[in-house]
């Protein structure tokens, strides 16, 4: 899909991941042409690692992958939601379901999301 505005800024788009039954608001990724055209090909979530600098399609280690039900693409063509069926329950690599697990009130974090694996024992870290 060429309409999406890749060309803005390093070549990467936000995309939203939303738990498709839920709506529970999973994770923030980042892609680039080459993942956006891998999860279309695939139908998993597939991402640009900034910090890894390569292709990484979620759950290819830990097995809790994305498979992705619905696009849905913002006004301005430059950020992406996916809606996915969250396979395996976390989509944290902390182990949590959820990337946003912590919530400040009155000036201090606290956690309430749910572990749901140790990272530990998945990556070996």
């Amino acid at each position: 899909m060429e309409s999406l505005s890749f060309d803005k800024g390093d070549g990467l788009i936000p995309a939203i991941i939303q738990d498709y039954a839920t709506s529970e608001v999973l994770m923030l990724a980042y892609m680039n042409r080459e993942s956006w055209r891998k999860t279309l090909e695939l139908g998993k979530a597939t991402f640009w690692s900034r910090s890894r600098q390569t292709l990484w399609t979620k759950g290819e280690t830990s097995g809790n992958v994305q498979i992705v039900k619905e696009i849905l693409i913002d006004c301005d063509s430059d950020t992406i939601l996916l809606k996915v069926d969250q396979v395996g329950g976390a989509a944290c690599h902390t182990g949590y379901r959820s990337c946003f697990f912590r919530r400040i009130v009155d000036g201090a974090e606290e956690v309430v999301g749910r572990k749901v694996f140790a990272p530990e024992d998945v990556y070996g870290r």
